[in-house]
């Protein structure tokens, strides 16, 4: 890895300089298509990384806590890419609030909001391992490089991650009826409330009534503020990195910072090169190593003390932008806007102005 990060640090070719390497991480091979770092086979001046990512005995309690939340991550994507809002039942119940059209409504949105609550506690699923999976690429007698060489499969499990919720985000911000059917349901649990509250001791209600809710006040308050971000899953992910620093204020904070901007640093060199873009055979791996950049951009962003965007970063931001920038907007636009309002540093007067502009809505 030590060699891997000399490459990548070779961004210019003079006459005393070796020519520079491009790097490409074969993300559909016969292994795990997920897969990140290190076998290195020299073929000129390509680097092809191929991975054997089996988790060590040290490592196995961490891959496995962080698996059993994995394995739920295509469903979730599944339902909230086909989610169907109960927008047409809610206007009917606005517009003419009979007993009927009313209990039609809440009969169609409480099996929707059964499904945010699904998402919901999937977010606390994921940030109850994030820690986890940095305490272990993070700490103990490593170095950064060391255990991105060693521990490839957690290094796996973080990009899934990071794909995990950049695309949960893109869905979310495409899909407005999510807060249209909450805020209805909120609506109808406060004229639940008053009715109950109005009813007499002998009927005693209240607590029966609030076992029976798909999801009650207290829950669906969290829930609330957790739908109000326009990247939810992204800020779950931030705010467990954040706190897992803040824990653990002994391990050094270039640990994490190394290991996000040599990942970010690859991701970006494979989208740029088109022999490198060529040789990817779907789509769907060059969308997928898209999300994972900008999630390394945004994590670094948070992480790092100066943050993503200063001249200096070890995350060519810059690049990473005009990147996105060629691509089409059904691609890109959910990216940059995970960008512009995700990260931690950008409206900073640190920020240089062309980057500013470049992230302009």
């Amino acid at each position: 890895m030590g060699k891997l990060l000399s490459l990548l640090a070779r961004d210019e070719t003079t006459c005393c300089t070796p020519a520079k390497y491009d790097v490409f991480l074969d993300f559909e091979s016969e292994f795990d298509s997920l897969s990140f770092f290190p076998i290195l086979q020299h073929n000129r001046n390509l680097i092809h990384l191929v991975i054997d990512a089996q988790p060590s005995d040290i490592e196995r309690d961490t891959f496995e806590a962080v698996q059993r939340v994995l394995k739920d991550s295509e469903s979730i994507l599944q339902e909230i890419q086909c989610y169907k809002g109960a927008g047409k039942e809610i206007r009917e119940a606005i517009s003419a609030p009979t007993e009927e059209c009313q209990r039609r409504a809440y009969l169609t949105v409480a099996p929707l909001v059964a499904k945010l609550k699904r998402f919901y506690e999937f977010s606390l699923e994921l940030e109850r391992v994030v820690p986890k999976i940095l305490g272990q690429l993070c700490s103990g007698n490593l170095s950064p490089t060391q255990h991105l060489e060693t521990q490839q499969a957690l290094v796996k499990q973080l990009a899934e991650i990071l794909e995990f919720v950049l695309k949960f985000d893109e869905f979310k911000m495409k899909t407005p009826a999510i807060q249209n059917d909450f805020s209805y349901y909120r609506r109808t649990l406060t004229r639940a409330s008053l009715i109950s509250s109005n009813a007499t001791s002998k009927d005693n209600n209240a607590a029966s009534d609030e076992k029976d809710l798909v999801v009650g006040n207290e829950l669906a308050n969290r829930m609330s503020l957790f739908y109000a971000h326009a990247t939810p899953m992204l800020r779950v992910l931030s705010n467990a990195t954040i706190s897992f620093l803040m824990d653990n204020q002994e391990l050094p904070r270039e640990n994490i910072t190394e290991t996000l901007g040599t990942m970010a640093k690859v991701c970006l060199r494979m989208l740029e090169n088109p022999n490198l873009l060529a040789q990817f055979q779907r789509e769907e791996t060059q969308l997928f190593v898209l999300r994972v950049m900008v999630g390394l951009v945004i994590l670094y962003d948070h992480v790092h003390p100066q943050g993503a965007f200063v001249k200096g970063s070890n995350v060519d931001v810059k690049g990473c932008v005009k990147l996105l920038k060629d691509q089409p907007p059904c691609k890109s636009e959910g990216l940059l806007n995970a960008l512009r309002y995700t990260t931690k540093h950008l409206n900073e007067e640190n920020t240089p102005k062309n980057i500013k502009n470049l992230l302009a809505a």
